[in-house]
């Protein structure tokens, strides 16, 4: 789930005759949306029959061997250097292991609906990052109005008004921090794995596969093993590796390369709207009017937190300065 773009350095084309897929971009950028929207649910359903560290274990695992046959398919090797893995376990707590069970145990006690929108503000964690952690990210007045409105999107949501009444606080910041997550790995990504000359499929193939490696090491200790099988949980934690993970990994990245980033990740503004809709009628959550309204508050901040300076300020830097790069989120 993750949702959101990966940097441009880690996601170019790697030659420019590659093949046109034969189905439509906005084809498969609306799967991309109903599949990650779709992830919020499977997790809840998920949690009914297993701890929040088997699931995000199950979910790892699942995605893990999805893009481990496809690596095989494209007779794709893994990175070398004892560097670059140490690297790719920092990316694989940052990206995986972490913001997956953070958003399975917060599911625990918050509902769906409020785990997609808090998975949202995203976007608005990574601009206010880049202004600190990557020097050529100039803000903009919009981009910083975008900034403080999607904070009050997010206060609108949680109904602060109110006194946060109803609210689990300890859930709703756990999928906040969750969402944090998200462009602190694409931060870290950037500055220690980008350019290195290994291929996308490469790096988040490994990547996964160490994020699994990671909670094999921890699940036990917290959760031990699952005394049963539950089927329908169980086939939720499969889709939500299989289809959430590994399979909604190779579509994005393939839209990337075809569309570039910025379209790619307006797939961020349509998950907490499925999310919320999968929410309310599959499982029967419900909805009060401060939700929908925040978070279309939070999606129209984040958007103009993406607004990108005029070209003449982008280049108003020394010759030779690198573009931002966006950090991706879900």
């Amino acid at each position: 789930m993750t949702t959101a773009t990966p940097p441009r350095s880690l996601s170019a084309p790697s030659s420019p005759t590659l093949r046109r897929p034969a189905l439509d971009w906005r084809v498969r950028f609306a799967v991309l949306s109903l599949v990650w929207g779709f992830s919020f649910l499977l997790i809840k359903v998920g949690t009914d029959g297993y701890a929040p560290f088997q699931v995000t274990f199950g979910r790892l695992f699942f995605g893990t061997a999805v893009l481990a046959v496809a690596m095989a398919v494209k007779r794709e090797r893994l990175p070398r250097g004892a560097r670059t893995w140490l690297r790719l376990a920092v990316a694989a707590l940052l990206l995986n292991a972490l913001p997956f069970s953070l958003f399975a145990y917060a599911e625990l006690t918050i509902p769906s609906t409020l785990a997609g929108i808090c998975n949202a503000t995203s976007p608005l964690w990574g601009m206010a990052l880049s202004l600190v952690a990557l020097s050529e990210d100039r803000p903009t007045r919009r981009r910083v109005a975008g900034l403080g409105l999607g904070f009050l999107g997010v206060l609108t949501v949680l109904g602060a008004w109110q006194g946060f009444h109803g609210l689990d606080l300890r859930g709703t910041l756990m999928a906040l921090l969750a969402s944090l997550c998200y462009p602190v790995g694409w931060i870290y990504v950037r500055r220690t794995l980008a350019g290195g000359g290994h291929s996308n499929l490469s790096l988040i193939g490994s990547q996964l596969g160490v994020a699994t490696l990671q909670l094999t090491l921890v699940t036990p200790l917290f959760a031990g093993f699952p005394t049963a099988f539950h089927p329908v949980p169980l086939l939720a934690v499969a889709a939500l590796g299989a289809l959430g993970t590994g399979f909604a990994v190779l579509v994005q990245y393939g839209l990337v390369n075809e569309v570039g980033p910025t379209t790619a990740q307006m797939v961020t503004y349509f998950i907490p709207v499925i999310a919320t809709a999968a929410g309310v009628l599959v499982l029967g959550e419900s909805l009060s009017w401060n939700t929908p309204v925040g978070a279309a508050i939070v999606l129209a901040g984040a958007a103009l937190t993406q607004t990108r300076a005029p070209k003449a300020a982008r280049q108003g830097g020394p010759a030779g300065a690198r573009k931002p790069v966006r950090p991706w989120r879900r």
